[in-house]
Protein backbone atom coordinates (compact mmCIF):
# COMPACT_ATOMS: atom_id res chain seq x y z
CA UNK A 1 0.00 0.00 0.00
CA UNK A 2 2.98 2.57 1.17
CA UNK A 3 4.38 1.71 -2.52
CA UNK A 4 1.54 2.21 -4.50
CA UNK A 5 0.88 5.89 -2.60
CA UNK A 6 4.64 6.71 -3.04
CA UNK A 7 3.93 6.07 -6.72
CA UNK A 8 0.46 8.05 -6.81
CA UNK A 9 2.88 11.32 -5.04
CA UNK A 10 5.20 10.81 -8.17
CA UNK A 11 2.67 10.89 -10.69
CA UNK A 12 0.46 13.74 -8.61
CA UNK A 13 3.66 16.32 -8.79
CA UNK A 14 4.80 15.01 -11.87
CA UNK A 15 1.18 16.12 -13.34
CA UNK A 16 1.18 18.93 -11.51
CA UNK A 17 4.09 20.46 -12.79
CA UNK A 18 4.59 18.64 -16.43
CA UNK A 19 0.58 17.78 -17.17
CA UNK A 20 0.21 15.16 -19.42
CA UNK A 21 3.85 15.49 -20.46
CA UNK A 22 5.31 13.87 -17.47
CA UNK A 23 3.21 10.36 -18.12
CA UNK A 24 5.25 10.64 -21.54
CA UNK A 25 8.50 11.03 -18.93
CA UNK A 26 7.75 7.83 -17.26
CA UNK A 27 7.16 5.77 -20.53
CA UNK A 28 10.28 7.13 -21.86
CA UNK A 29 12.28 6.00 -18.65
CA UNK A 30 10.90 2.87 -18.32
CA UNK A 31 11.95 1.79 -21.77
CA UNK A 32 15.03 2.88 -21.19
CA UNK A 33 15.81 1.03 -18.36
CA UNK A 34 13.36 -2.22 -20.07
CA UNK A 35 16.18 -2.04 -22.41
CA UNK A 36 19.53 -1.58 -20.85
CA UNK A 37 17.96 -4.62 -18.34
CA UNK A 38 16.83 -6.69 -21.62
CA UNK A 39 20.53 -6.98 -22.76
CA UNK A 40 21.27 -8.14 -19.54
CA UNK A 41 19.03 -10.53 -19.21
CA UNK A 42 19.21 -11.52 -23.30
CA UNK A 43 22.83 -12.00 -22.87
CA UNK A 44 22.44 -14.42 -19.25
CA UNK A 45 20.00 -16.26 -21.41
CA UNK A 46 21.72 -17.14 -23.76
CA UNK A 47 24.86 -18.71 -21.81
CA UNK A 48 22.17 -20.87 -20.08
CA UNK A 49 21.84 -18.72 -16.95
CA UNK A 50 18.67 -18.09 -14.71
CA UNK A 51 17.51 -15.31 -14.27
CA UNK A 52 15.10 -15.35 -11.14
CA UNK A 53 13.78 -11.55 -11.46
CA UNK A 54 13.35 -8.92 -14.24
CA UNK A 55 12.01 -5.61 -12.65
CA UNK A 56 11.50 -2.27 -14.01
CA UNK A 57 11.78 -0.34 -10.70
CA UNK A 58 13.00 -0.63 -7.29
CA UNK A 59 11.73 -1.80 -4.29
CA UNK A 60 7.97 -3.41 -3.69
CA UNK A 61 6.21 -4.50 -6.26
CA UNK A 62 3.22 -3.45 -7.91
CA UNK A 63 2.51 -6.07 -10.40
CA UNK A 64 4.37 -9.73 -10.49
CA UNK A 65 3.90 -12.21 -12.80
CA UNK A 66 5.78 -15.70 -13.16
CA UNK A 67 6.89 -16.75 -16.50
CA UNK A 68 9.29 -19.76 -17.10
CA UNK A 69 11.01 -19.81 -14.12
CA UNK A 70 11.49 -15.97 -14.24
CA UNK A 71 9.53 -13.17 -12.26
CA UNK A 72 8.72 -10.42 -14.33
CA UNK A 73 8.24 -7.08 -11.69
CA UNK A 74 6.63 -3.37 -12.21
CA UNK A 75 8.27 -1.91 -8.94
CA UNK A 76 6.90 1.46 -7.07
CA UNK A 77 9.99 3.62 -7.57
CA UNK A 78 10.07 4.30 -11.25
CA UNK A 79 13.61 5.56 -11.88
CA UNK A 80 15.86 2.36 -12.25
CA UNK A 81 15.39 -1.60 -12.52
CA UNK A 82 17.31 -4.84 -12.30
CA UNK A 83 17.61 -8.49 -13.28
CA UNK A 84 18.78 -10.68 -10.77
CA UNK A 85 20.72 -13.75 -12.00
CA UNK A 86 20.96 -17.08 -9.69
CA UNK A 87 24.24 -17.07 -7.79
CA UNK A 88 25.27 -13.33 -8.94
CA UNK A 89 25.27 -11.51 -5.35
CA UNK A 90 27.19 -8.22 -5.89
CA UNK A 91 27.38 -7.51 -1.88
CA UNK A 92 27.91 -10.86 -0.45
CA UNK A 93 30.02 -13.10 -2.79
CA UNK A 94 29.55 -15.93 0.33
CA UNK A 95 25.93 -16.31 -0.94
CA UNK A 96 26.87 -17.45 -4.83
CA UNK A 97 25.61 -20.44 -5.98
CA UNK A 98 27.46 -23.06 -8.02
CA UNK A 99 25.28 -24.68 -9.90
CA UNK A 100 25.17 -25.17 -13.62
CA UNK A 101 22.59 -22.17 -14.46
CA UNK A 102 24.57 -20.01 -11.97
CA UNK A 103 25.51 -17.01 -12.68
CA UNK A 104 28.32 -18.29 -10.40
CA UNK A 105 30.19 -20.67 -12.65
CA UNK A 106 30.81 -18.35 -15.21
CA UNK A 107 34.04 -17.42 -16.60
CA UNK A 108 35.58 -13.98 -16.17
CA UNK A 109 34.78 -13.08 -20.15
CA UNK A 110 31.54 -14.60 -19.90
CA UNK A 111 30.51 -12.18 -17.50
CA UNK A 112 32.10 -9.46 -18.53
CA UNK A 113 29.41 -10.82 -21.91
CA UNK A 114 26.56 -10.34 -19.62
CA UNK A 115 27.41 -7.11 -17.81
CA UNK A 116 28.53 -5.26 -21.04
CA UNK A 117 25.44 -6.38 -23.23
CA UNK A 118 23.16 -3.69 -20.67
CA UNK A 119 25.32 -0.25 -21.72
CA UNK A 120 25.70 -1.83 -25.02
CA UNK A 121 21.97 -2.10 -25.72
CA UNK A 122 21.91 1.47 -24.71
CA UNK A 123 24.07 2.47 -27.06
CA UNK A 124 22.45 0.67 -30.04
CA UNK A 125 18.86 1.89 -28.45
CA UNK A 126 20.29 5.84 -29.31
CA UNK A 127 21.35 4.04 -32.82
CA UNK A 128 18.03 3.05 -33.41
CA UNK A 129 16.60 5.94 -32.51
CA UNK A 130 18.50 8.57 -34.47
CA UNK A 131 17.86 6.31 -38.00
CA UNK A 132 14.25 6.77 -36.98
CA UNK A 133 15.27 10.73 -36.14
CA UNK A 134 16.63 11.08 -39.83
CA UNK A 135 13.61 9.07 -41.68
CA UNK A 136 11.12 12.10 -38.86
CA UNK A 137 13.30 15.15 -40.22
CA UNK A 138 14.79 17.33 -38.28
CA UNK A 139 13.91 21.38 -38.24
CA UNK A 140 17.35 23.42 -38.08
CA UNK A 141 18.32 26.39 -39.12
CA UNK A 142 18.64 27.20 -42.80
CA UNK A 143 22.50 28.05 -43.81
CA UNK A 144 21.23 31.55 -44.85
CA UNK A 145 22.91 34.46 -43.36
CA UNK A 146 21.06 36.95 -41.10
CA UNK A 147 23.70 39.00 -39.80
CA UNK A 148 27.05 39.97 -39.70
CA UNK A 149 29.54 40.29 -36.42
CA UNK A 150 31.77 43.52 -36.06
CA UNK A 151 34.77 43.51 -38.51
CA UNK A 152 33.16 40.13 -40.09
CA UNK A 153 35.69 38.00 -42.47
CA UNK A 154 32.87 37.22 -44.52
CA UNK A 155 31.55 40.29 -44.94
CA UNK A 156 34.54 41.85 -46.41
CA UNK A 157 35.06 39.05 -48.76
CA UNK A 158 31.53 40.32 -50.15
CA UNK A 159 29.20 38.27 -48.71
CA UNK A 160 25.72 39.94 -47.64
CA UNK A 161 22.68 38.84 -45.82
CA UNK A 162 20.22 36.54 -47.41
CA UNK A 163 22.74 34.76 -49.54
CA UNK A 164 22.63 31.27 -49.46
CA UNK A 165 25.49 29.66 -47.92
CA UNK A 166 25.57 26.20 -50.41
CA UNK A 167 28.63 25.17 -50.02
CA UNK A 168 32.86 25.33 -48.44
CA UNK A 169 35.32 23.95 -50.05
CA UNK A 170 33.27 21.37 -52.38
CA UNK A 171 31.34 20.21 -48.81
CA UNK A 172 27.70 20.89 -48.84
CA UNK A 173 26.02 23.08 -46.24
CA UNK A 174 22.28 22.06 -45.92
CA UNK A 175 21.99 23.93 -42.72
CA UNK A 176 23.31 26.53 -40.66
CA UNK A 177 24.81 24.28 -38.23
CA UNK A 178 26.82 22.39 -40.90
CA UNK A 179 28.73 25.75 -41.36
CA UNK A 180 30.92 26.01 -38.21
CA UNK A 181 32.52 22.70 -38.50
CA UNK A 182 33.92 23.34 -42.13
CA UNK A 183 35.49 27.02 -41.16
CA UNK A 184 39.08 26.02 -40.40
CA UNK A 185 41.77 28.48 -39.87
CA UNK A 186 42.93 28.51 -43.40
CA UNK A 187 41.47 30.32 -46.78
CA UNK A 188 38.09 29.25 -47.65
CA UNK A 189 36.06 28.65 -51.33
CA UNK A 190 32.46 29.18 -50.23
CA UNK A 191 29.63 28.84 -52.81
CA UNK A 192 26.85 31.64 -52.41
CA UNK A 193 22.95 31.40 -53.62
CA UNK A 194 21.79 34.92 -54.02
CA UNK A 195 19.05 35.70 -56.20
CA UNK A 196 19.17 32.25 -57.97
CA UNK A 197 22.67 33.25 -58.75
CA UNK A 198 25.93 30.83 -57.78
CA UNK A 199 28.71 32.86 -56.50
CA UNK A 200 31.96 32.17 -55.10
CA UNK A 201 34.32 33.82 -52.53
CA UNK A 202 37.43 33.41 -51.06
CA UNK A 203 37.23 33.69 -47.39
CA UNK A 204 40.18 34.00 -44.60
CA UNK A 205 38.53 33.46 -41.36
CA UNK A 206 39.64 35.65 -38.11
CA UNK A 207 40.24 34.23 -34.91
CA UNK A 208 37.65 35.60 -32.77
CA UNK A 209 36.19 34.21 -29.01
CA UNK A 210 33.43 31.83 -29.13
CA UNK A 211 32.15 29.11 -26.88
CA UNK A 212 32.41 25.21 -27.39
CA UNK A 213 29.93 22.97 -26.59
CA UNK A 214 30.45 23.06 -22.80
CA UNK A 215 30.31 26.73 -22.26
CA UNK A 216 33.57 27.07 -22.63
CA UNK A 217 34.90 30.15 -24.11
CA UNK A 218 37.79 29.87 -26.93
CA UNK A 219 39.94 31.05 -29.76
CA UNK A 220 38.73 29.64 -32.84
CA UNK A 221 38.70 30.71 -36.81
CA UNK A 222 35.39 32.52 -37.26
CA UNK A 223 33.26 33.45 -40.57
CA UNK A 224 31.27 36.17 -38.24
CA UNK A 225 27.90 35.15 -39.59
CA UNK A 226 24.67 34.59 -37.61
CA UNK A 227 21.32 32.82 -39.15
CA UNK A 228 18.32 34.08 -40.62
CA UNK A 229 15.09 33.22 -39.33
CA UNK A 230 14.69 30.83 -42.21
CA UNK A 231 14.33 26.47 -41.18
CA UNK A 232 14.85 24.25 -43.35
CA UNK A 233 13.30 20.44 -42.65
CA UNK A 234 16.85 18.32 -42.92
CA UNK A 235 16.33 14.36 -43.69
CA UNK A 236 18.32 11.10 -44.00
CA UNK A 237 16.80 7.87 -45.33
CA UNK A 238 17.72 4.88 -46.90
CA UNK A 239 21.70 3.99 -46.53
CA UNK A 240 22.20 7.46 -45.27
CA UNK A 241 20.09 6.74 -42.32
CA UNK A 242 22.69 4.54 -41.15
CA UNK A 243 25.18 6.73 -41.62
CA UNK A 244 23.64 9.66 -39.89
CA UNK A 245 22.82 7.28 -36.79
CA UNK A 246 26.45 6.06 -36.55
CA UNK A 247 28.02 9.84 -36.89
CA UNK A 248 25.45 10.95 -34.19
CA UNK A 249 25.67 8.11 -31.76
CA UNK A 250 29.54 8.36 -31.92
CA UNK A 251 29.40 12.26 -32.12
CA UNK A 252 27.40 12.15 -28.82
CA UNK A 253 29.40 9.50 -26.97
CA UNK A 254 32.34 11.66 -27.21
CA UNK A 255 30.64 15.20 -26.06
CA UNK A 256 29.53 13.07 -22.98
CA UNK A 257 33.27 11.18 -22.07
CA UNK A 258 34.44 14.76 -22.99
CA UNK A 259 32.12 16.71 -20.32
CA UNK A 260 32.71 13.74 -17.79
CA UNK A 261 36.36 14.41 -18.16
CA UNK A 262 36.16 18.28 -17.45
CA UNK A 263 33.49 17.77 -15.01
CA UNK A 264 36.24 15.04 -13.30
CA UNK A 265 39.38 17.54 -14.12
CA UNK A 266 37.53 21.25 -12.65
CA UNK A 267 36.92 22.93 -16.00
CA UNK A 268 33.37 22.61 -15.57
CA UNK A 269 31.69 23.21 -12.42
CA UNK A 270 29.87 20.49 -10.54
CA UNK A 271 27.04 22.59 -10.46
CA UNK A 272 26.32 21.84 -13.98
CA UNK A 273 25.59 18.05 -12.71
CA UNK A 274 21.84 17.15 -13.26
CA UNK A 275 19.94 14.58 -11.84
CA UNK A 276 16.63 12.82 -12.41
CA UNK A 277 14.59 15.79 -11.70
CA UNK A 278 16.57 17.67 -15.06
CA UNK A 279 15.81 14.17 -16.78
CA UNK A 280 12.11 14.54 -16.39
CA UNK A 281 12.15 18.35 -16.96
CA UNK A 282 13.77 18.11 -19.87
CA UNK A 283 11.95 15.07 -21.95
CA UNK A 284 8.39 16.57 -20.41
CA UNK A 285 9.53 19.73 -22.17
CA UNK A 286 10.79 17.72 -25.58
CA UNK A 287 7.87 15.90 -26.03
CA UNK A 288 5.33 18.91 -25.88
CA UNK A 289 7.75 20.10 -28.97
CA UNK A 290 8.20 17.02 -31.65
CA UNK A 291 8.58 13.23 -31.66
CA UNK A 292 11.56 13.88 -33.45
CA UNK A 293 13.31 16.38 -30.45
CA UNK A 294 11.83 13.29 -27.84
CA UNK A 295 13.51 10.80 -29.91
CA UNK A 296 16.76 13.10 -29.70
CA UNK A 297 16.51 13.72 -26.39
CA UNK A 298 15.84 9.98 -25.26
CA UNK A 299 19.41 8.73 -27.25
CA UNK A 300 20.99 11.07 -25.32
CA UNK A 301 19.85 10.02 -22.29
CA UNK A 302 20.05 6.52 -23.76
CA UNK A 303 24.15 6.91 -24.54
CA UNK A 304 24.57 8.71 -21.07
CA UNK A 305 23.02 5.31 -19.04
CA UNK A 306 25.29 3.06 -21.35
CA UNK A 307 28.80 5.04 -20.73
CA UNK A 308 27.85 5.66 -17.42
CA UNK A 309 26.87 2.12 -16.30
CA UNK A 310 30.64 1.50 -18.01
CA UNK A 311 32.70 3.51 -15.49
CA UNK A 312 34.79 1.55 -13.42
CA UNK A 313 32.60 2.20 -10.20
CA UNK A 314 32.01 -0.73 -8.04
CA UNK A 315 27.78 -1.03 -8.03
CA UNK A 316 27.79 -0.30 -11.93
CA UNK A 317 28.52 -3.05 -14.71
CA UNK A 318 31.57 -1.12 -15.19
CA UNK A 319 32.89 -2.04 -11.80
CA UNK A 320 32.12 -5.68 -11.98
CA UNK A 321 33.48 -5.58 -15.40
CA UNK A 322 36.87 -4.60 -13.75
CA UNK A 323 36.65 -7.38 -11.06
CA UNK A 324 36.22 -9.89 -13.80
CA UNK A 325 39.41 -8.10 -15.70
CA UNK A 326 41.37 -8.58 -12.38
CA UNK A 327 40.34 -12.16 -12.28
CA UNK A 328 40.89 -12.60 -15.96
CA UNK A 329 44.94 -11.02 -15.62
CA UNK A 330 46.11 -12.30 -12.17
CA UNK A 331 43.79 -15.58 -12.30
CA UNK A 332 42.34 -15.25 -8.97
CA UNK A 333 39.29 -13.47 -7.38
CA UNK A 334 38.90 -10.27 -5.74
CA UNK A 335 39.12 -11.08 -1.94
CA UNK A 336 35.63 -11.06 -0.32
CA UNK A 337 36.72 -8.75 2.05
CA UNK A 338 37.73 -5.99 -0.64
CA UNK A 339 35.27 -6.71 -3.22
CA UNK A 340 32.44 -6.26 -0.23
CA UNK A 341 33.95 -3.07 1.06
CA UNK A 342 34.33 -1.59 -2.44
CA UNK A 343 31.03 -2.45 -3.27
CA UNK A 344 29.90 -0.87 -0.49
CA UNK A 345 32.17 2.42 -1.23
CA UNK A 346 31.17 2.25 -5.21
CA UNK A 347 27.23 2.55 -3.61
CA UNK A 348 28.47 5.60 -1.14
CA UNK A 349 29.58 7.32 -3.93
CA UNK A 350 26.95 6.32 -6.39
CA UNK A 351 24.10 7.53 -3.94
CA UNK A 352 26.45 10.33 -2.51
CA UNK A 353 26.39 11.86 -6.45
CA UNK A 354 22.33 10.83 -6.61
CA UNK A 355 22.10 13.30 -3.63
CA UNK A 356 24.27 16.17 -5.03
CA UNK A 357 22.23 15.69 -8.17
CA UNK A 358 19.23 16.17 -7.11
CA UNK A 359 20.32 19.09 -4.79
CA UNK A 360 21.39 20.98 -8.00
CA UNK A 361 18.34 20.27 -9.64
CA UNK A 362 16.14 21.39 -6.93
CA UNK A 363 18.45 24.96 -6.87
CA UNK A 364 18.54 24.89 -10.45
CA UNK A 365 14.32 24.79 -10.63
CA UNK A 366 13.93 27.32 -7.85
CA UNK A 367 16.30 29.53 -9.53
CA UNK A 368 14.27 29.58 -12.79
CA UNK A 369 11.26 29.56 -10.97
Amino acid sequence: MKSLLFLLSILAIGMYFYSFEFLITLLVISFLIFFHELGHFLAAKSLGVKVEVFSIGFGNALVEKEFKNTKYRLSALPFGGYVKLKGQEDLNPSKQVFEKDSYSVLSPLQKIYILFAGPFFNIFLAFLLFICIGFLGTLKPASVVGGFSEKSAAFEAGIRANDEIVSINGVLTPSFDTIAPLVKDTNLLIEVKRAGEILHFNVTPNIGEAYNDFGQKIQKPLLGIAPSTQRVMIYHTGLDSFSYAFKESLNTSSLILKGLLKLINGEIEAKNLGGVISIVDITSKASSISLSTLFFITALISINLGLLNLLPIPMLDGGHILFNLYELCFKRKVPPKAFEYLSYTGLALLLSLMIFATYNDIMRFATQN
